[in-house]
């Protein structure tokens, strides 16, 4: 299984951190190689929720990575799976307070199938550069 995970503190509440990461539609503002993300189906946020999204991939080509959230826990879990695209990976975001604000832990977690086996180092390399991007986060996040 190929696995990537990532921790930072954030100077804002749960409830603040996991009200953005809820609405997909903010990923555009933290997550490189996006090139487009709507709510496809569900309410923002909730379980059942579908975000279409087009990501940026090998080549610069464009590749789909829709997901639909799986899990909502408001200000301590979300979970997420991959639906369309190359790689279906899932993903957990856990929140958790700390001095001076929110620690979170992205994982994203990927049992390769068939061809994906011969290309797993780079799709774990793939996976470690988007939990990488939780620095971005705190950036964004604490500058609102």
């Amino acid at each position: 299984m190929a696995h990537a995970e990532n921790e930072v503190t954030i100077n804002r509440s749960p409830e603040d951190v996991y009200a953005f990461l809820a609405d997909g539609l903010n990923n555009a503002a933290w997550r490189t190689g996006i090139q487009s993300i709507a709510l496809k189906s569900g309410t923002p946020g909730a379980v059942g929720a579908v975000y279409a999204q087009t990501l940026t991939g090998p080549g610069g080509r464009p590749i789909t990575g829709d997901y639909e959230i799986t899990a909502a826990d408001p200000g301590k879990r979300l979970d997420f799976q991959v639906v369309a695209g190359p790689a279906r990976p899932a993903g957990t975001y856990r929140l958790s307070e700390a001095t001076g604000g929110t620690t979170v832990r992205f994982s994203l977690n990927l049992e390769p199938k068939g061809l994906m086996k011969v290309v797993g180092p780079m799709i774990a390399r793939t996976m470690r550069a988007e939990v990488d991007q939780l620095d971005t986060l705190k950036r964004v996040l604490e500058s609102a």
